[in-house]
């Protein structure tokens, strides 16, 4: 081997140990993310007793955290492809980092609802650059493996917060109570700041975009005007402001669409990329994450109030609760990119969404016979079968959905993957309202509360049956086999073939992201 070779080499490596750092530091911020919404659901009814929050203020500790997040992560992807993915992220990372200080120091529940609303805003600038920066680095036979390994995170995300959350609640830290669950981010987000900088690669669109502050504003108000009503519907009333509030979303939306449709025949730099919508994987995956969005919004919150108030468990009991669902996520979700899609294709999925609700009829089913008595060994069958299902899904979804996009739209497309499952969250987060605390009597003695609180976890969860239903049925339309696999099939092929193809494949990505 000649020199130069020797040099191309070793260049060569060194770029691919900087990718896996990348990596590496990329799902870092996004076990965080995970983290925390998982976290502060086991931590809520210690913080309605501690700080004194209504369960108005306790959805919104909740619900405004997704409601930012749904709200700005279009934009927040759109911004990434303009300005550059690292510089968003970094951006966004550091202003999670500081929000989750506001959320550990606030002194009433309101500063802890507008403190959550920051914070979800700057996870709308961090979390898009998660996958675009994975689109934009990674080769597509690559991006199964990592697609893989998101799934997992996903999973060791679920296990880690409930028990994190606990743990930190039980021991009330310094006499903190429930604040360390917020603070245990700053020693994360700095060393993610600080590593990110140096191994991140800079990544942009390859041709100028501008920011469509248009676009910007119809998405933010639609979302606001749709999910606002939901959350406080309940707490009001239901005023018929409320409905008209909701109906004029969809005028907005129709509207957004419109603009957007003239925006890109302008100037070619809408924040909604419609053309997107055209790609059939894309389209389809969508209306599954908007779907599947709901379905998780809602199953969680009802699930943690059920244990900890309708059954008196401790956080940390609840939390050991979730072990096996979480475990069953992280090994199918690992399994089932690598493993199982590119033998069976959109049948994993489809059978993830028949396990859930199998799961979820089960729990329904062991909820009404053991009522008040029921322990948590005999909820970990219904919840490893829910777990698997949902490990089924989460993975093998974001590759399907991002298959067929084009490397300069990675941003937008990333973000409205994560908008639409985040608006679906905080959709079923206000569903929260009318599924579950909808039929708990106003007025209810110290007696009345465990068996109430029971009967609205069924009732939620009949619903939560219905819509993975649903969910299935939308799969249908998903592609056979994501088309991904085999674009990755032939990118391996030209790796290996003669002419060095592989080698100038691998040049060209490099130059993508370089």
């Amino acid at each position: 081997m000649t020199s130069s070779e020797t040099l191309v080499s070793s260049s060569v490596r060194a770029a691919d140990r900087r990718r896996w750092f990348a990596l590496a530091i990329v799902m870092t911020a996004a076990f965080m993310d995970l983290v925390d919404v998982t976290i502060v659901n086991i931590a809520i009814p210690s913080i309605q007793k501690d700080a004194g929050a209504s369960f108005s203020q306790i959805q919104w500790i909740t619900a405004g955290y997704a409601l930012a997040f749904a709200a700005g992560l279009i934009t927040g992807g759109r911004l990434g492809d303009i300005h550059g993915r690292k510089r968003l992220f970094l951006l966004g990372i550091g202003g999670f980092t500081l929000a989750s200080a506001l959320c550990g120091f606030a002194v009433n529940p309101e500063m802890l609802v507008v403190s959550r609303i920051l914070q979800g805003a700057m996870a709308a600038m961090m979390v898009p650059q998660v996958l675009s920066i994975v689109h934009a680095t990674f080769p597509a036979h690559e991006r199964g493996k990592v697609f893989g390994l998101f799934g997992a995170i996903v999973g060791l995300g679920a296990v880690s917060g409930p028990l994190l959350g606990a743990l930190l609640t039980e021991w009330n830290l310094f006499g903190l109570e429930w604040r360390p669950i917020f603070l245990i981010n700053l020693p994360v987000g700095v060393a993610a700041l600080l590593l990110g900088s140096r191994f991140i690669t800079e990544s942009k669109a390859p041709r100028a975009l501008k920011l469509d502050l248009v676009g910007v504003a119809l998405v933010t108000l639609g979302l606001l005007m749709l999910l606002y009503p939901l959350t406080r519907g309940r707490e009001l009333g239901w005023p018929l402001w409320g409905y008209a509030s909701m109906a004029g979303a969809l005028v907005v939306f129709a509207v957004l669409v419109a603009y957007e449709r003239r925006k890109a025949a302008r100037d070619g730099s809408p924040l909604v990329e419609l053309s997107l919508f055209r790609v059939k994987s894309f389209a389809a995956g969508i209306a599954v994450q908007t779907v599947f969005g709901v379905a998780l919004g809602v199953f969680f919150l009802v699930w943690t109030l059920y244990m900890q108030i309708g059954l008196g468990w401790s956080p940390l009991r609840a939390g050991l609760t979730g072990v096996p669902f979480s475990l069953a996520v992280s090994v199918a979700a690992g399994m089932s990119v690598q493993k199982l899609v590119p033998r069976f294709g959109r049948k994993v999925l489809q059978a993830g969404a028949l396990l859930m609700a199998a799961g979820v009829l089960l729990y329904i089913w062991e909820s009404g016979r053991y009522g008040l008595h029921i322990t948590p060994w005999q909820m970990a069958l219904p919840l490893v079968v829910m777990g698997v299902g949902m490990g089924l899904i989460v993975a093998p979804l974001t590759d399907a959905v991002l298959s067929g996009v084009p490397r300069e739209h990675a941003g937008s497309a990333s973000g409205l993957i994560n908008t639409v499952q985040q608006m679906g969250n905080a959709l079923g987060l206000g569903l929260v309202s009318v599924v579950f605390f909808g039929v708990i009597g106003d007025r209810l003695t110290p007696a009345q509360v465990g068996p109430a609180f029971v009967d609205a976890f069924q009732h939620a969860l009949w619903w939560v049956a219905a819509v993975l239903g649903v969910i299935f049925v939308l799969m249908a339309a998903l592609p056979g086999r994501p088309a991904q696999h085999v674009e990755g099939a032939a990118d391996a092929e030209g790796a290996d073939g003669p002419g060095g193809e592989g080698l100038a494949s691998g040049a060209r990505e490099r130059e993508l992201v370089g």
